[in-house]
């Protein structure tokens, strides 16, 4: 997840600054200046109601123990983390050999989960590079939802969090739904080059697989991006959003973000609810225009920009955890317990969304 801001109009929704705009300019005098005092009241309830509400309730309150498939997850979800952020460590362009051994690492634990791994090479100047996908077959052909998570990492980072914590849940999931039989077809993808260079360009993995299911006429009706799963803290405080997010989320970092677009709103909504009728963990949903920082700062903007609906699901990163993109985010310092919690409610998300 890279932390810079994104300039293109990705979203449907109207600004509605414009609208305002608009409204000022047909109405004159007093009538003018009431609307205009009234505006910071407009935008919260337009926050309120178009961004901001979701469906369900976050939870509150103690976690339960975890059950034994819970404890079996948590350990799967740390010892693939260790072996990508530990073993293999700065995996991406400038530490080509160790994004290799992580591509092959990846393959070698889809297989053993029982699939055939598509390996689809790309070209980027001198270097191969490989998005890796495993299918589930649907009941029906027509359409499929994609499940996604980048093993790159920044420079200068193992990348624990970002993220070897988002593969590792993907690899955890695929291993759960192998051999299911949903009505749409789930296609598991691992994507390298999210990081910068590459971020925001036609040479992010997630880019290329997009813009090759686009020109195929696939249709995608759900994205999922894996992105930065792995850090909490219920510390005050510990958890920092851009103004005026502040005012309507809590201060501690100890929940799970699902983010989309304005034009991901059903999308974020129906997974949202999903995962709280599933599991007793802190949620918390948005869907906003994607120029906010960090709402587009993953793979799911390559998704957006192919005209599919897409969302993450992400810790906030940036805005959470302050090892981001540093030599400091390591295995260690994540809470393998509360993953596994999350990838519990992601596992029921996917069923409602592939109609298994």
């Amino acid at each position: 997840m890279p932390p810079i801001a994104f300039t293109g109009a990705l979203d449907v929704g109207f600004p509605l600054w414009i609208m305002l705009r608009a409204l000022m300019q047909t109405w004159p005098g007093r009538e003018r200046w009431l609307v205009l005092g009234g505006t910071p009241v407009y935008l919260l309830l337009f926050m309120w109601t178009f961004v901001i509400r979701t469906p369900g309730h976050a939870y509150a309150g103690p976690l339960p123990p975890l059950t034994e498939q819970d404890q079996a997850v948590r350990d799967a979800l740390e010892r693939h983390v260790r072996v990508l952020s530990d073993s293999i460590g700065e995996r991406n362009q400038g530490a080509y050999q160790a994004l290799l051994r992580a591509s092959a690492y990846l393959a070698g634990a889809l297989a053993e989960a029982g699939y055939p791994v598509d390996t689809l090479a790309f070209r980027v100047g001198p270097h191969w590079y490989y998005n890796l996908e495993v299918t589930v077959p649907g009941t029906s052909a027509e359409e499929s939802i994609v499940v996604g998570a980048h093993y790159d990492t920044a420079e200068g980072t193992p990348g624990a969090d970002d993220n070897a914590s988002g593969t590792a849940a993907l690899l955890e999931l695929a291993r759960q739904f192998a051999g299911a039989r949903p009505a749409r077809t789930i296609r598991f993808v691992c994507f390298p080059n999210e990081e910068p260079p590459f971020f925001a360009t036609e040479q992010m993995g997630s880019w290329v697989y997009a813009a090759r299911a686009a020109a195929r006429g696939d249709r995608i009706p759900a994205m999922i991006s894996l992105e930065s799963i792995g850090y909490y803290s219920t510390a005050p405080k510990s958890q920092r959003y851009p103004f005026p997010f502040n005012l309507f989320y809590p201060d501690r970092g100890d929940f799970i973000a699902f983010v989309g677009n304005l034009g991901s709103r059903r999308l974020m909504r129906d997974a949202i609810a999903a995962f709280r009728q599933a599991v007793p963990f802190p949620s918390q949903g948005a869907a906003v225009p994607a120029w906010i920082p960090g709402v587009s700062w993953s793979d799911h903007q390559s998704f957006w920009l192919h005209g599919y609906r897409a969302i993450m699901i992400t810790d906030t990163a940036p805005f959470r955890n302050p090892n981001y993109h540093q030599p400091g985010d390591t295995a260690d310092r994540l809470d393998f317990d509360r993953m596994a919690r999350v990838v519990g409610g992601l596992a029921a998300v996917i069923q409602r969304l592939a109609g298994s």
